[in-house]
């Protein structure tokens, strides 16, 4: 008798990442000068359903930056709870991409960015 057993989704990124092809499109997203230029860009590249899916994902990422929590984000935007996970899985141990952009764009700082102080007690010990 075979068992049921839950699986983490795989959400390894392989060692080839990035590709030169992916390397070549990232090249052609940093070259857009405009909004206007990236919404066209983007518009011809993907499907509305594509660019709707992305937009609800940098939404939840700047709604969890924000504190909230995942029932609250899930239940604004719409989505499962397992989504609002998966995103925040990324956000908290991914590449670093959400942070670095999330820190540049929103007032409120990812907390794992915010490096706390140093303390110097006596002697040349750092804490």
């Amino acid at each position: 008798m075979k068992r049921d057993t839950f699986r983490e989704p795989n959400t390894d990124t392989p060692s080839t990442y990035p590709t030169t092809t992916m390397r070549e499109l990232f090249d052609a997203i940093l070259s857009l000068k405009t909004k206007e230029e990236a919404a066209n860009f983007f518009r011809d590249l993907l499907t509305m359903a594509e660019i709707k899916e992305f937009t609800n994902r940098w939404q939840m990422v700047k709604m969890l930056v924000s504190g909230k929590s995942y029932t609250e984000v899930a239940s604004e935007l719409n989505v499962s709870t397992t989504t609002v996970t998966r995103v925040a899985h990324w956000l908290h141990n991914g590449m670093g991409g959400y942070k670095s952009v999330a820190d540049g764009m929103f007032e409120t700082k990812f907390k794992d960015s915010i490096k706390p102080k140093r303390i110097h007690l006596r002697g040349k010990r750092y804490f």
